[in-house]
């Protein structure tokens, strides 16, 4: 076993770490969710990832993502993540695509079968065909819901996609994908906390996204580490706390507003 691994192992132990090397996960989507997502998976001690993305690091990228710096602006998120995990495990079996996930991208890709798959996209169509595809193969996947437009990490919670609530992002992908044929059976990371509608921009569509909320620079990095935390405890066979929708909350989310300031 890798001495930089002997840490884990107390936890873990040496089978865990066994399981863990011998272990294929992808990840697709490398921002907010799914940079931080994809170190906490290398630095757990999995011996193989693939990771996805085909977007360059922007500017408005450097409040919440692992490899947004002013010094790469325009350069793959792909390859300074590539370069980062590397540098933390220098045998890790890496397989790097540097590229947007489209229909035909997404059924090559899953061609192979992972041990797990982590859907870190922000946007509804891509999402949508990773999440289908991923099903119909029957290969175990988490999901990562809306981190934008919330402020606090303890309100993140792990549930059926089914059974998420006081998520807009979450419930748009429900109602799209039940039409898809998908009805239960992929594990989904959401926040109970309402969104903040003021925090709520029009984009130009590009990358497949038409609108945006605010974010926090440490949100994304928590729903990273929860899908992470998913993935290794699902591996070793840990337990996972579902949480259920309470039988009060109504199937439409209501949205939070900021409390007006007294004149």
């Amino acid at each position: 076993m890798p001495a930089w691994l002997s840490r884990s192992e107390l936890l873990v132990g040496k089978e865990g770490i066994d399981q863990l090397q011998n272990a294929h996960v992808l990840v697709v989507g490398l921002g907010g969710v799914g940079s931080f997502a994809a170190e906490y998976i290398c630095r757990s001690g999995v011996g193989e990832m693939t990771i996805v993305d085909g977007d360059v690091v922007d500017p408005t990228n450097r409040n919440r993502q692992l490899p947004a710096l002013a010094t790469n602006h325009g350069v793959s998120k792909a390859d300074i993540m590539a370069e980062r995990l590397l540098a933390i495990n220098p045998e890790l079996k890496l397989h790097v695509v540097k590229e947007f996930l489209t229909p035909t991208k997404c059924r090559e890709i899953l061609e192979t079968k992972y041990d797990y798959i982590m859907d870190c996209i922000d946007s509804v169509t891509p999402k949508l065909t990773l999440l289908t595809t991923a099903y119909s193969k029957g290969q175990r996947i988490v999901s990562s819901m809306g981190a934008g437009g919330k402020i606090d990490p303890t309100k993140l919670r792990v549930t059926d996609l089914f059974d998420t609530y006081e998520c807009l992002f979450a419930q748009y992908i429900r109602k799209r994908i039940k039409k898809l044929g998908v009805n239960a059976g992929i594990k989904a990371v959401f926040s109970i906390e309402p969104v903040m509608k003021e925090s709520l921009i029009l984009t130009d569509g590009s990358n497949f996204k038409r609108s945006a909320y605010g974010t926090i620079s440490y949100l994304p990095a928590a729903f990273g580490g929860v899908c992470a935390s998913v993935v290794i405890r699902d591996l070793l066979n840990y337990p996972i706390e579902i949480t259920k929708r309470p039988a009060n909350i109504r199937k439409k989310t209501p949205i939070k507003t900021k409390p007006k300031e007294k004149e």
